[in-house]
Parts: C-alpha cells; structure tokens; sequence
C-alpha cells in the first residue's frame, strides 16, 4: 500500500510542473509590457529603468529559464511579492486559504448530506416518484452551470426573500450563526454538482447491494425493512461512495474560483481572479500553485489512494 501510495504522490511532480509552466507561458503572452506590470499602477519609468526592471526579473531570459528560475525560489517557499498590495505571496494565499477551507469544507458537508441520503431514499424507492424526482434533479445538478445557479439564488433568496446575505465573508469560529448565513448560498451553488454525483454513485452502489443474496435472505427473515437498509445494506453501499468523496474535493477547491468571485468571498479563487486582472504575475503562479496542489491531494490522496489497495490486488 505504501509503495502505491508514494508512487501516486510522485506522479503529481510532473503534473504540477505542466501547469504551473502552462499558466507561466501564458501570463506572459498577455499582451503588455510585463515589466510595468511588475513595477504596478502609478509608476512612470522611462526605458533604461524598464530595462533594468526587465534585468532584475530575469525578464529578458527566454520562458524556460524564467520559470526555472521562478520554480527554484517556489521549491524553497518564496512565491515572490504582489504587485498588487507589495506583500509576499505566501503570507496573502496564507490568509485567502483559511477563508477558501471553511468555504469548501462548508460546500462539501452541505454535499454529502444531500446527495448520500437522497441516493440511498432513491434506491429504495426505485420506479416511484420518489425516484424519478431524485433523477431528474441529480440530472439538472450536473447540467445546470454553478455561477449561474449562484445568481438564481442570490435573486432569489437575498434580493427578493432577503433570507441570507449575498455577499461578504464572516469567519465562521468567530460568529458561527453569520458565517453560515453568508455561507450556505455560495456553499449550496458550489456543491450542487458534487451533490448531484454523489446522490447517483449512492444509489448505484444502493441498488447494487439491494440485489444481493444477504440482502434477500434477511428480508425473507422478516427483518424490518430499516433494519435490513441501515445494518445490512447501508455499510457496504456506502464504500464506493467514499471513494467518490475525494475526486469531488479536488472539484470543489476548483470550483470556488468562480463562486468566490460572484459572493465576494475574500479567498484564493478570488485572489486568483484579481491578480489575472490585474497581470500581477507572482499571485497568479503561487495561487495556481496552491490550488492545483490542494486538487491533486485531494484527487489521489483521498480519491485514487482508497481505491489503489484493491487495483493492486487484481
């Protein structure tokens, strides 16, 4: 197990490295002068200061060796300085991660809590209305784009209901009662697709366990119908669901991009979207850096490693 698990680790060097030189190259094939960009707003620099700008970023080496030298200082922790605010990068996607995590984790809870009961309710009343109103809704969840869903809800339950705030941030372990009413709209349109997907995989592995013989036999028993569901059925159904619970982290970390930007929640995604506006190159490379790390973890260390014992036994 731990040879799988470190070979899995080791595959995802070459896949950061892929995208963070990616994002690199295509930072600076922004139309622009990226030296001014480095120097930020306000500044008036005639050519040879921008020249000399353009020496000290090692602006005038070929990409290759520009993001060599960028990956060098990232390895040892020094993801550069904003232009935006001038402070380091890490210190910023330090304070922008903790409001993402309790984002995120906040989504993923609202996640799991829909759609594994609402997959298990499905199975059990398979062909009812029951069923086909968790269908067409797990459906409409996958189908339907989040930041537009956001909006629905934003016009809905805070224009026109006034029930919870639609933008800002609270911190959640300083008021937890405000941090979740600024919360559960950005978490809900979030975490609908997550939902949607887990809510089929449980009923799949549901149905799947309900067909076996163990399961027949105690029905033929006369044991009660929830008895036979949540002692018998219910824990066996519920292992390849787990599996699904990390691949569907690592999409919901990529996903607050969006939705961060559209509640105004002060994190990395939103940090994110800001620095590409604003060509501030250091922010941009470290929050993909951060981003694409906390995806991959969550991918292959939560997903893919409860799954590799068992690929490696066949």
């Amino acid at each position: 197990m731990w040879t799988y698990f470190i070979r899995r680790i080791l595959q995802m060097i070459p896949v950061l490295a892929i995208i963070t030189f990616m994002v690199y190259a295509l930072m600076l094939a922004i139309p622009g002068d990226p030296a001014l960009a480095l120097v930020g707003p306000g500044e008036s620099l005639d050519a040879e200061q921008l020249q000399m700008v353009r020496e000290e970023h090692h602006l005038d080496e070929p990409v290759l060796v520009q993001y060599g030298i960028w990956l060098s200082k990232a390895v040892q922790g020094d993801l550069g300085r904003s232009t935006q605010n001038y402070r380091p990068v890490t210190e910023e996607l330090g304070t922008r991660a903790r409001v993402t995590l309790q984002f995120g984790l906040v989504a993923w809870v609202l996640a799991i809590l829909i759609g594994v009961p609402a997959g298990i309710v499905s199975a059990v009343y398979r062909g009812t209305s029951v069923d086909y109103v968790a269908t067409v809704l797990s459906i409409a969840g996958v189908a339907v784009p989040n930041f537009w869903l956001g909006i629905m809800a934003i016009l809905l339950f805070g224009v026109t209901l006034g029930w919870v705030p639609t933008q800002g941030y609270v911190d959640i372990f300083v008021d937890p009662v405000e941090g979740l009413r600024h919360m559960v709209l950005p978490a809900f349109a979030l975490g609908v697709t997550s939902w949607a997907l887990i809510m089929r995989q449980s009923r799949s592995a549901m149905l799947e366990v309900l067909a076996q013989d163990y399961v027949r036999t105690a029905n033929a028993k006369g044991l009660r119908k929830r008895r036979v569901i949540a002692i018998h059925a219910l824990r066996n159904a519920l292992l390849p669901v787990v599996t699904v619970f990390g691949l569907q982290t690592g999409r919901i970390f990529a996903g607050s991009v969006v939705i961060e930007t559209l509640f105004g929640i002060p994190g990395m995604g939103q940090f994110m979207v800001q620095a590409i506006f604003a060509r501030d190159f250091m922010s941009v490379q470290g929050a993909v850096l951060v981003m694409a790390l906390a995806v991959l973890i969550a991918s292959y260390g939560l997903g893919v490693c409860l799954v590799g014992p068992t690929d490696t036994l066949r």
